[in-house]
């Protein structure tokens, strides 16, 4: 039976190196430190009897950590922990052989996907910053999830790589 949410099985879940990232553009890094200064500056404020420096040293690495963690996911077609060929949205993967239907969504079409016309029980692999996203069809019949809705800034050749067409 393939379920295509994440396990709770810490080493199967990693997914292979080579998949894209759906990092941050750097544009978003300067407001997200500004961000973070800026939290610091309201602690610092906010406790005068704690050194000024303090707030920073604790907030600012902080900042980092949250805006490496918004960028980490990966999304691309791998070997899963058997061997057999998977798609792999952040933790979650599925073999392709159980991938139907495939479609590039953008503009208009993304609204309405991710809105009116989705499904509660989809997966939904999401990044604002990453304008393109594929939805694909989920034939396991043991699988609850209908469909998934994955951002990528490369979709065309990820469905070539969902299809083997390298």
């Amino acid at each position: 039976m393939t379920r295509s949410r994440p396990s709770t099985a810490p080493a199967a879940t990693a997914p292979p190196p080579g998949l894209e990232r759906l990092g941050l553009p750097w544009w978003a890094w300067p407001p997200g430190l500004f961000a973070g200064a800026l939290v610091g500056v309201e602690a610092n404020m906010g406790l005068p009897a704690v050194p000024f420096w303090i707030p920073y040293v604790i907030v600012m690495p902080l900042a980092v950590v949250v805006l490496w963690w918004l960028g980490r996911m990966r999304v691309g077609v791998g070997p899963g922990p058997d061997g057999e060929r998977e798609f792999w949205a952040g933790p979650a993967h599925i073999p392709t052989r159980f991938i139907g239907r495939t479609d590039v969504v953008r503009g208009e079409d993304k609204r309405m996907a991710l809105g009116p016309q989705l499904d509660p029980a989809a997966h939904v692999l999401l990044r604002p910053w990453v304008a393109p996203a594929v939805r694909l069809e989920i034939t396991d019949p043991d699988d609850p999830t209908p469909y998934w809705v994955v951002s990528t800034r490369r979709p065309d050749r990820l469905l070539a790589a969902i299809r083997g067409e390298h």
